[in-house]
């Protein structure tokens, strides 16, 4: 019987194999069996077997020790690839950590842009208007709608205009505190201007153009006015086109409504415009592509269908040549007239802003040494930065990019795109947002001024919104327009340009609406600041925590601080906020310098300090609290005992200041020349 491994396989008997080994043997059987039973045989057989048995157990251990020794490689093989796999999936999940912190940054912007999208600049309300809000604002916040133009159907255009203010007035709101009187309004406001689109629809219907004329005059403060002209555009198409002259029948069209268009909306020109637009995009382009379709049916070459394009296209080719002319013609004309509409709207009359040898040297002059040229202005808190201005211009140059991308030639598509940029730029970016920087910085007052308002904040908050918006126009827009041009150059050269230009007008501005302030603090300082503040007459009879001006300058800066924090965003934060804390660290500093101090005294100036510092931390930079921290250390030297004042000066805070620093606060004590403390600096 041979010995193989398929012997042993489960279920084993070593019985049974026994046997099977000995009946398998000549002479091995049993004594009646047709062969004698031989016992020597048998043994001879068995010691066979035991010999093939102990070979095939050293092969078998020798394929155990082979395979064991190929698991081990193996196992090692594995472990090196799964080390690989962790290091690499480590470095995918850095990778994915900073894409989901860019993520989550791009998010913020957008949620920021968002918010300020929302927001709507508007003017202060007069006191009795605020107060009859306010009034109407309380019903929304008690749940019941009491007023009569609330509940009264034929006062739905006195109740327009309120919802229409209080949801501006709502989205300024913090939404942690008044989520569920905003959700009133916003609802209110959505079923108010339902029910004057379907007023405007139904009057358009039976032909009432006084009462489609003051819907639409109360629909233009709404988000819905667009919805509202786009209904109105398909209701006067209805029954138009009765013949078979499709041409015919638009002409009639356009010239029936023109009239009713003049007496219904205040931008007759752009309704008119968008419902030829319409009727292009609907009825004439679908005419010319049906009628081309059926002509294919014709043998007319090869090349058919570039045949008939060329034939459509060459019935425009006239008016084509002379596109961009027009194109820039129109937007020059409609830019002007949407500011000029927003500075109407605002009384206000531009102001020249001037240009030449003087007034440069006057920019040159502002620019290095900061000064005020020329007298302040008083905006009266208006920053002539508009976003629906700004909207309404985009949204014009978005259709112009669009037709120009359609109109032009392949060859001229660049530089026309680029010649309506250089249109955008000067309608945004020099004729809103510069003038209103320029107006903001006329604005500012002097250092010294007392009681100033700093409007300039509010400035750079809207122009970083608005050039956000813009340059989201020109990447979306103007990009793949130009992005495999030589005019790519040219436009992110210009683009350039004009922010390095409105980045000087805010670092002006910012830099000297920061000296206001200060000048506001050192204004506070001199009025509320008194001598005998640092030297009371009765040394043991001081009750109050810190002086104060010291209060109020504290107030002050925490107001301003936040003012900051809610005008700019990202890192402009830190960084002015820097400046504005290292100047206030300054302003005290000197101010400090100014008095001397008894030992009580000296101990008010302390807590002076202490407070300050507790106002600087609201700045959130490490480098101005530890400014403060060091001259909360100097004040220090205002109260030590005069043998102890040698080791506060070698103290870790100050062991690095300069010692002439130090001795002249030492000099503010009225027992400098008494206890001879001048010979510890000697």
């Amino acid at each position: 019987m041979a010995t193989t491994a398929q012997l042993f396989e489960e279920p084993f008997d070593a019985d049974e194999y026994i046997e099977r080994l000995a009946w398998r043997t000549p002479g091995g059987g049993s004594k009646g069996g047709a062969e004698a039973f031989d016992p020597k045989r048998l043994l001879e057989e068995f010691e066979n077997h035991i010999e093939e048995l102990k070979q095939l157990d050293e092969r078998i251990q020798r394929r155990v020790e082979k395979l064991e020794h190929q698991c081990h490689r193996e196992a090692k093989e594995f472990a090196h690839k799964v080390q690989d796999l962790q290091r690499s999936n480590q470095v995918a999940f850095q990778h994915f950590q900073e894409l989901d912190e860019h993520i989550s940054y791009v998010a913020t912007k957008v949620c920021h842009l968002g918010d300020q999208l929302e927001g709507v600049n508007t003017p202060r309300q007069r006191a009795v208007e605020a107060q009859r809000l306010m009034t109407y604002f309380n019903e929304f916040l008690d749940g019941e709608l009491r007023s009569d133009v609330f509940n009264n159907p034929d006062k739905i255009k006195e109740a327009a205009d309120i919802i229409q203010k209080l949801h501006l007035i709502a989205q300024e709101l913090p939404f942690d505190r008044f989520a569920d009187v905003k959700a009133k309004i916003a609802s209110k406001y959505h079923d108010l201007e339902r029910q004057l689109i379907q007023e405007f629809t139904a009057a358009q219907r039976r032909g009432e153009i006084g009462r489609m004329r003051e819907v639409a005059a109360v629909l233009l403060h709404f988000k819905g006015y667009a919805h509202c002209v786009d209904v109105y555009i398909k209701q006067c198409q209805e029954g138009a086109y009765l013949r078979n002259d499709v041409f015919e029948d638009t002409a009639i069209l356009c010239q029936r409504v023109n009239k009713q268009v003049g007496e219904v909306f205040s931008s007759p020109e752009t309704v008119m415009a968008k419902l030829i637009q319409n009727i292009f995009e609907n009825k004439l382009q679908w005419l010319c592509v049906s009628l081309a379709t059926k002509l294919t049916e014709f043998n007319l070459g090869s090349d058919k269908h570039t045949f008939l394009s060329k034939l459509i296209k060459s019935i425009f080719s006239s008016y084509l040549e002379s596109y961009i002319g027009m194109e820039r013609e129109y937007l020059r004309t409609r830019g002007a007239m949407i500011l000029q509409r927003y500075y109407d709207s605002k009384n206000h009359q531009k102001r020249p802003i001037g240009t030449g040898s003087i007034q440069d040297l006057k920019e040159r002059i502002r620019q290095r040494t900061n000064l005020p040229l020329g007298p302040s202005i008083d905006t009266h808190g208006e920053t002539f930065l508009s976003p629906e201005l700004v909207v309404n211009l985009l949204q014009e140059t978005r259709h112009a990019f669009e037709r120009c991308h359609r109109l032009s030639d392949p060859s001229d598509l660049p530089k026309n795109a680029f010649s309506i940029f250089l249109l955008l730029v000067d309608h945004l970016c020099v004729e809103h947002i510069d003038y209103a920087l320029e107006i903001g910085l006329s604005a500012i007052p002097s250092a010294d001024a007392k009681n100033a308002n700093l409007y300039f904040l509010d400035v750079v908050q809207q122009a970083n919104s608005i050039f956000h918006l813009f340059d989201k126009q020109f990447n979306d827009q103007l990009m793949p327009l130009i992005s495999s041009s030589p005019k790519l150059a040219e436009c992110l050269h210009k683009k350039k340009e004009v922010i390095e230009q409105m980045e000087v007008k805010l670092d002006t501005g910012i830099d000297r609406t920061l000296n206001c302030m200060v000048g506001q603090m050192r204004h506070i300082l001199a009025t509320e600041q008194k001598k005998t503040d640092f030297r009371p007459e009765d040394e043991n009879n001081v009750m109050i925590q810190y002086t104060t001006a010291c209060s109020k300058v504290c107030t002050y800066v925490s107001r301003q601080v936040e003012h900051v924090r809610k005008s700019m965003d990202g890192k402009n934060v830190d960084t002015v906020l820097t400046e504005l804390g290292v100047r206030f660290h300054r302003l005290i500093h000197e101010h400090l310098q100014q008095y001397s101090y008894s030992s009580m005294g000296g101990m008010l100036a302390i807590c002076d300090v202490a407070e300050y510092r507790r106002c600087a931390k609201d700045f959130r930079v490490p480098l101005v609290l530890q400014l403060f921290d060091t001259l909360h250390a100097l004040c220090n030297l205002l109260v030590v005992a005069p043998d102890n004042l040698k080791q506060v000066c070698s103290g870790e805070q100050l062991t690095n200041l300069d010692r002439n620093l130090l001795h002249a606060f030492v000099q503010l004590r009225v027992d400098y020349r008494s206890a001879r403390l001048g010979r510890h600096f000697s």
